[in-house]
């Protein structure tokens, strides 16, 4: 970060598991599902099947058979409870931000087989991680990742797993057992017996058409990555902390691997062998392996070359720490045979730090030049981590640097977030006048606090917020009970125009905003959901959940949902900028307010379970006729009541305002608009409001126009409308990044 504004908080984050889930016969699909017998709903993103109300929990367990293709949602806490295997013929996604914590020792692992895929889809900015769920995380505390697949192996056909008892090796050497990227494991190597022991990912014959690459084990108790035989390549792999070697490969594997880390490996850094019952089986390990780092101090060198070894190709291979090490034993008799042969080549390999200079301890054959000396940058920095490693991994120099972050203070210069941290926001965080805030992907911000909580963006200020539909950004409380007014909300201040002046003071938050600029660029945020907002200060002064004052159509405001906010869900404030796929749930006032001379649009609005307007549209409280007069184009827009106010509360001056698809469940438009307000009931009469393709669904009294007594009846168009695209039905737009839907 350019500016330290960030400080440490010690320890992990602690889960509460209010709602158990597993999976039963009644599910179908083999996803998880609630044992209470109650459909978790966009909470966690997971159907149970069958007809269930909504969970209050956003916790899943993970066990049984996948039978049908699933895809996890990264707004859930998953806890893997025992096997979760994906069956052949079906596929499990993980998208980018997703953890998993594991408890149960041998009995909790997630296996692939043979047939069946995997897609693993983290980012560097937001990798998936499969840790423990113990108090105190140590090596061994679950089984880890199990992969099998149907390329070859000199095991043979048919065989069975060491651990998991899933079946692989065919003949397929492009099998595609999916795609792994951007991945972490954790605390691994759950032990059966002294030769019978997880590793961090086992991969048994899985074949070249499978991605593998940006994976790391950390801490675990075997080894950290295994290949078993079959043809897969393994890309920029970081092994840190194994209790055995830190990356082996055996029986016959054919990949290739570029961009190693290892380090802090109990035995060997790399194990290669061939066939531990028959050094000359067949396929032979065959691999070239470039760009390789091995930091020590370990017991058995850089290399152990074992098992009839196989062919082998090394280049720019930096140890540090540690010896080569080319253990091979005198009995040993075809792995020796092979580097007389000159099947072992190792060139440009530089020691570090080394105590006693290259030792080949174990090896007094005919060959000693099989290796050359040089200069070596391994997986790319010497002995200091790869650049590429930053962020994503854990236990490196340019990893996050801990799981838990207090958020308070100013932003003056550049600043990006991790989304593999978890930040506590304690205070009010600003972005100060030229400052910019950027949120990858997966970030999650808990806030405590009340109204001292907020995240506020100063014109001049910009603030990028990129999440995903998989990935969202989710700002929410941090409290054991979370409720509405938990915490303020997000307040963004900008330069363009609005009909309360210039350099005006933001309701909340103290911010100047407002200026002449109608295309001024506060930042980008997309993908992102606010929860329990609307901290209140007084009866007339609260946080909304996401709040725009004079914010400028250069900015990007889309797919945003407020949930459960204590005051309004999205409120503009004069400005231009546009609103496009809003969400607001559960807002304990309006769900979607607009004022003060706002001039941008809006489209694809989905509107649930206000207290009162679903769309509140105005003016300017002072003088209904100030400008710039507040004028819109609204289209696809579903409001479902109950509300107190209907769909649309036209008030202070109203607007001139055209709304298109026009849906209404639960609700009637309720135009409410007062006696005394002459500057709206003159815009309704002049036609400055128009509303065509309105449905009005399941309402108890039929259209109602409480308030408005005036001269023009023809103002809105009844017609078959779709809303936001599935009537009163969430969006399919909205699915996997909201909650409550």
């Amino acid at each position: 970060m350019k500016k330290a504004i960030l400080s440490l908080m010690f320890g992990l984050a602690t889960v509460a598991f209010v709602t158990s889930c597993s999976n039963d016969d009644d599910n179908p699909s083999n996803e998880p599902t609630c044992t209470d017998g109650v459909k978790n709903g966009d909470e966690t993103g997971v159907d149970c099947g069958g007809t269930c109300s909504p969970c209050t929990s956003t916790s899943v367990e993970l066990s049984g058979d996948v039978t049908e293709n699933t895809t996890l949602d990264s707004a859930n806490d998953y806890k893997l409870t025992g096997a979760y295997v994906v069956k052949s013929g079906s596929t499990l996604t993980i998208p980018a931000g997703t953890t998993i914590k594991a408890a149960g020792g041998t009995a909790a692992f997630i296996g692939v087989e043979r047939g069946a895929q995997i897609f693993i889809n983290g980012t560097s900015s937001s990798p998936v991680v499969m840790t423990s769920d113990a108090a105190s995380p140590a090596p061994g505390d679950w089984g880890g990742l199990v992969i099998a697949g149907d390329a070859p192996t000199n095991k043979g056909v048919d065989v069975t797993t060491e651990v998991g008892d899933l079946t692989y090796g065919g003949s397929n050497a492009a099998d595609n057992s999916g795609s792994i990227t951007y991945l972490r494991v954790e605390y691994t190597g759950a032990t059966f017996s002294n030769d019978k022991e997880f590793n961090g990912v086992s991969l048994f014959g899985v074949g070249s058409g499978t991605t593998f690459e940006y994976v790391q084990s950390f801490n675990g108790g075997d080894d950290g990555i295994e290949f078993f035989g079959g043809a897969v390549e393994g890309k920029y792999l970081v092994s840190v902390g194994s209790g055995d070697d830190s990356i082996d490969f055996a029986d016959g594997w054919t990949g290739n691997g570029t961009n190693w880390y290892i380090k802090d490996g109990a035995k060997a850094g790399i194990e290669g062998s061939n066939n531990g019952d028959d050094g000359n089986a067949t396929p032979v390990t065959t691999t070239t392996l470039t760009n390789i780092t091995v930091v020590g101090p370990v017991t058995e060198g850089a290399l152990f070359f074992k098992e009839g070894g196989g062919n082998f190709t090394v280049d720019n291979f930096y140890t540090s720490g540690v010896d080569l090490g080319i253990k091979v034993k005198d009995t040993d008799t075809e792995a020796n045979a092979r580097i007389d042969a000159d099947n072992l080549t190792i060139t440009n390999i530089q020691f570090a730090e080394t105590a006693n200079g290259f030792i080949a301890t174990d090896y007094a054959g005919m060959n000693t030049d099989f290796y050359t000396e040089g200069v070596a940058t391994g997986a790319g920095n010497g002995a200091a981590a790869p650049d590429w490693a930053a962020n994503w991994t854990t236990g490196l120099d340019n990893s996050s640097a801990a799981t838990s972050e207090n958020l308070a203070g100013e932003i003056a210069g550049d600043v990006t977030l991790n989304a593999a941290t978890e930040y506590l926001l304690t205070s009010g965080l600003v972005v100060k006048d030229g400052g910019s805030l950027t949120i990858p992907a997966g970030t999650t911000i808990k806030a405590s606090g009340g109204t001292a909580a907020f995240i506020g963006v100063e014109r001049g200020a910009q603030i990028f917020i990129n999440g995903t539909s998989s990935s969202p950004v989710v700002m929410t409380s941090n409290a054991a009970n979370q409720a509405p007014g938990d915490w303020g909300g997000l307040v963004i201040a900008g330069d363009a125009p609005t009909n309360k002046g210039v350099d005006v003071t933001t309701e909340v938050g103290d911010l100047t905003y407002g200026g002449s600029n109608a295309a001024d660029n506060s930042g980008s945020i997309t993908y992102l959901r606010v929860e329990y907002t609307g901290a209140t200060f007084s009866n007339d002064k609260e946080f909304n959940g996401v709040s725009l004052f004079g914010v400028g159509s250069g900015t990007t405001f889309e797919y945003v949902q407020s949930l459960h906010g204590g005051d309004d869900g999205i409120e503009f404030f004069g400005g231009a900028v546009e609103g496009k796929y809003l969400v607001s749930v559960g807002s304990g006032d309006d769900s979607i307010d607009f004022a003060d001379g706002w001039t941008g649009n809006g489209t694809n609005w989905y509107i649930k379970d206000g207290a009162k307007a679903g769309i509140e549209g105005s003016n300017n409280g002072d003088d209904g006729n100030a400008t710039p007069v507040t004028t819109t184009t609204l289209t696809n827009i579903t409001v479902v009541g109950p509300v107190t106010e209907g769909a649309l509360f036209f008030k202070e001056g109203g607007g001139n305002f055209t709304i298109d698809n026009f849906y209404t469940s639960g609700v009637d438009l309720g135009i409410k608009v007062k006696d005394t307000d002459a500057e709206a009931n003159a815009r309704i009469d002049a036609s400055d409001l128009t509303i065509t393709n309105i449905q009005f669904d399941a309402t108890s009294s039929g259209f109602i126009a409480t308030d408005y007594a005036g001269m023009n009846t023809g103002f809105y168009t009844e017609g078959t409308a779709i809303g936001a695209g599935n009537g009163a039905d969430a969006p399919d737009w909205a699915a996997n990044w909201t909650s409550g839907l």
